[in-house]
């Protein structure tokens, strides 16, 4: 009976991710509402003023940037520390391998605290692990430090993967997580490509060692940025966009229902020219002149704020990515898409740190930094190129679709994302293999990264529109699924490689890639019917959220 009254609240023609991104009855202009809607709290991160928004994303931003720094650098050094300390290549790949394999996991572990007790004290946690493992990379002598190193710090590490999304989600509105997302899609990859060039020069002018000790004094500054800049952005709600979210003993006609907004006048949307004009500060005033105050500054360097939903939907943030995984097929798909465009970058860099130093090329620390560079140059390019052009296409199709915005309309930035990925791909991997110019590589590795920017950003984008109130949990899933597959590529890429040949490892590469993005076209027909089909168990997995403030009650059957 449950599930039948359940199923009958969710309005078809607004599932979750559905909204009214333009009101076009209220104004010929089409003012964009602001969604999801803020509340009267001036505590709420969504009524925060811009600047304070923004530097709260610089410094998440800065997080990642660091902590990829830190997870990306070992590369260069590989060359001299085979000459100080022995290493074999099989090792280092080894070891390269066994911290993508922990990025897999670290989320699962350690994303259910961030929703228990708030970003804030997972944020400076973590970064005092990875202080104290950039100085243990520092003081390395044996290939047990080179294998504990690599495993604790990518198993916190993966927390930047999932934590920064949160965050985006936590304090920014739809219309305007496009372009957060490629600034932070570009900041962590800054880490990935332009640390290890950094890393080069610090390898060649002062040794390997020092790579790590450098990471070590800015991850140490960024710690006490945190600690007396970050404020928490976990808030509680208790919204679910087009699915009902009553108590169960409130039944609702659901032929009445559309979006919130659309309920009472007390649910009035905010515009976005009204938030401009006149200031989020005054309308809180004008909503509500008896609600709480703005936190101070010392109540806001308060180290963690508990969630008041009982521990036991704590525990299942243990294993409920998996059932958001294989029951949510847009969660399914992203998480391959990531995987698909971690592989081609993952693959690109490890064999390039290898076969670069060999004849004809012979590059040093140094040299091979500076091949991270035209990488970065693409990936700069994708972010700048994708982002405000993703959020200007959504507002252009919403318009075309009667204001009217499905999360789907992000996709097709992914399709026309396929001939600079793929093609990126067979031109690093011919290149290297046939002995051609570095610069016909570096060109290569320019276009990877353009084309697996914007897919990485919209897929991130995508799930965030759809399924807001369990980013969480369909994070630590991509995330996995993310960083399984280079798991499995670099464990497989020696004998791979030995086995058909340099060329033809990255032929195939590019076509399981290919294929992947292709799939972008299931979504594009059948992504809204998708939502429809999963709102339930949507709904069902949004009540375990302990920043969603959902009370056991309301669970649906």
């Amino acid at each position: 009976m449950a599930e039948t009254t359940a199923t009958q609240s969710v309005n078809p023609a607004w599932p979750p991710g559905t909204i009214s991104i333009e009101d076009f009855h209220r104004s010929t202009k089409g003012e964009i509402i602001l969604q999801p809607k803020p509340s009267s709290d001036p505590n709420d991160p969504l009524n925060w003023p811009s600047w304070q928004k923004y530097l709260n994303l610089v410094l998440v931003s800065f997080y990642a940037l660091l902590v990829f720094a830190l997870l990306n650098s070992a590369t260069v050094t590989w060359t001299p520390m085979n000459l100080e300390l022995g290493f074999s290549y099989a090792i280092l790949n080894d070891s390269y391998a066994v911290g993508c394999g922990t990025l897999c996991i670290g989320g699962l572990a350690l994303i259910p605290f961030a929703l228990k007790f708030g970003r804030r004290p997972v944020y400076i946690l973590s970064l005092l692990v990875q202080v104290g493992m950039s100085v243990w990379s520092a003081r390395i002598h044996n290939v047990a430090d080179l294998m504990l190193v690599n495993l604790i710090s990518n198993f916190v590490g993966a927390l930047c993967e999932v934590m920064v999304q949160m965050t985006i989600v936590d304090i920014f509105f739809v219309h305007q997580r496009g372009r957060m997302n490629s600034f932070y899609v570009w900041m962590l990859n800054v880490g990935a490509s332009l640390a290890p060039l950094a890393a080069g020069y610090v390898t060649v002018s002062e040794g390997w060692r020092w790579v790590w000790w450098w990471i070590a004094i800015l991850l140490g500054i960024l710690l006490l940025a945190f600690t007396f800049f970050y404020e928490e952005t976990r808030y509680d709600r208790a919204t679910i966009d087009g699915v009902q979210n009553t108590d169960s003993r409130d039944q609702v006609d659901p032929s009445t229902k559309g979006l919130d907004f659309q309920e009472s006048d007390q649910k009035q949307p905010v515009l976005l020219d009204t938030v401009q004009s006149r200031g989020a500060n005054s309308i809180i005033t004008d909503l509500d002149t008896t609600g709480p105050r703005r936190k101070s500054y010392y109540q806001k360097l308060s180290l963690w704020s508990t969630s008041p939903i009982p521990f036991r939907y704590f525990l299942k943030h243990c294993y409920q990515p998996a059932q958001v995984l294989t029951s949510i097929p847009a969660v399914f798909y992203m998480a391959l898409l990531q995987g698909a465009m971690t592989s081609a970058s993952i693959i690109s860099v490890t064999a390039l740190s290898v076969y670069i130093t060999l004849p004809p090329y012979s590059f040093n620390a140094s040299q091979l930094g500076l091949m991270g560079l035209p990488g970065f140059i693409g990936i700069l390019l994708g972010a700048l190129i994708c982002g405000p052009l993703s959020d200007w296409t959504i507002i252009r199709l919403s318009k075309s679709n009667k204001g009217i915005y499905e999360p789907e309309m992000r996709l097709y930035l992914i399709l026309a994302s396929i001939p600079f990925l793929v093609s990126g791909v067979l031109i690093t991997g011919i290149a290297m293999d046939k002995g051609l110019a570095w610069e016909v590589i570096a060109v290569g590795t320019g276009l990877t990264g353009f084309g697996a920017t914007a897919v990485v950003s919209m897929s991130y984008t995508y799930l965030a529109d759809a399924y807001g109130l369990i980013i969480a949990d369909c994070l630590v899933a991509v995330t996995f699924v993310k960083n399984l597959f280079p798991t499995i590529f670099v464990f497989a890429l020696t004998p791979w490689i030995k086995g058909v040949g340099l060329s033809n490892v990255f032929i195939t590469v590019a076509v399981i890639d290919a294929v992947i993005m292709l799939g972008s076209l299931i979504f594009l027909k059948w992504g809204k019917h998708f939502r429809i089909k999963t709102a339930i168990k949507y709904s069902h997995y949004a009540r375990h959220q302990p920043d969603e403030g959902m009370a056991a009650s309301t669970s649906v059957a």
